[in-house]
């Protein structure tokens, strides 16, 4: 079993100002590489990898590294440098593999959902607001004040998250060293529920088999699986790809298997 513990532990201060700029220039590609398998992944790493090639010398210790930042990843593209700032100030730190993971994990659902509200719930509409507004009056200035009130926020946010979360991040690592293992375990069980809200929103899986006895009806999923527990079906879907995944099956046959499981269950009538 390979060691979530890098080889080389010494440390040394070596992210500058002009490292988490350029990390935060290249986030603008988060999802240049957006894919249904790690989603972000690639973005993410190719976003970190400036600062993981100073950080890590021992070349094993960076394969290991960009190993773990090639897993799935997905949150708010906007709000991104926030987990890459205490993310990278972890890998200066030399913080273990399995700790910065679920740190990932953990900040990567509610930074989604707060992305959201904040800039397509309420700056886009005030900023698309303004804009239209300007050219309700004839002026052609509309579309280039939108873009300008919407762009200023939104790259002050970007470049602002990404000192801002380096340096929580740095202050926090004391304190995440006294208690590695139970920041650790705190943030798994976090990244498990978020893992399981995703499960719920994203995944959707619906019967549509209605069971006859009589007069009465039985709609299979509303009135039988999902009184035993809301969203199971989902819930036992992603368990069986889990599985698949854990003995070595292709995450694209994994993904090509749902694509036929839907088409032929569409065509049955019973998805």
């Amino acid at each position: 079993m390979e060691s979530n513990l890098y080889e080389d532990r010494s440390k040394e201060k070596v992210i500058t100002k002009r490292d988490l700029d350029k990390m935060a220039w290249r986030s603008l590609l988060l999802q240049a590489s957006f894919n249904y398998e790690r989603m972000q992944a690639c973005g993410w790493l190719y976003s970190l990898l400036p600062g993981l090639k100073k950080i890590h010398k021992n070349k094993n210790d960076l394969s290991k590294s960009m190993k773990m930042h090639m897993e799935f990843f997905n949150t708010h593209p906007f709000l991104v440098t926030f987990i890459m700032g205490i993310v990278i100030a972890m890998e200066e730190a030399k913080e273990s593999i399995d700790t910065i993971r679920n740190i990932k994990i953990a900040t990567m659902g509610p930074l989604g959902g707060i992305g959201d509200a904040l800039f397509w719930l309420t700056l886009l509409p005030i900023a698309a607001g303004v804009g239209a507004s300007i050219s309700l009056e004839g002026s052609i200035a509309g579309p280039f004040v939108f873009l300008l009130i919407f762009n200023i926020v939104h790259f002050a946010l970007r470049f602002g998250l990404m000192r801002y979360g380096y340096n929580t991040g740095v202050s926090a690592i004391t304190k995440l060293k006294e208690n590695t293992k139970l920041i650790s375990r705190a943030a798994g069980i976090l990244g498990l529920l978020v893992v399981g809200g995703l499960i719920a929103s994203y995944i959707n899986f619906n019967l549509t088999a209605v069971i006859h006895a009589g007069k009465a009806t039985v709609d299979v999923q509303k009135d039988l699986l999902d009184k035993i527990m809301p969203n199971i079906l989902p819930l036992g879907y992603t368990l069986i790809m889990y599985k698949l995944l854990k003995k070595g099956r292709s995450p694209i046959l994994l993904i090509g298997i749902t694509v036929l499981i839907g088409i032929l269950g569409h065509l049955i009538g019973i998805v």
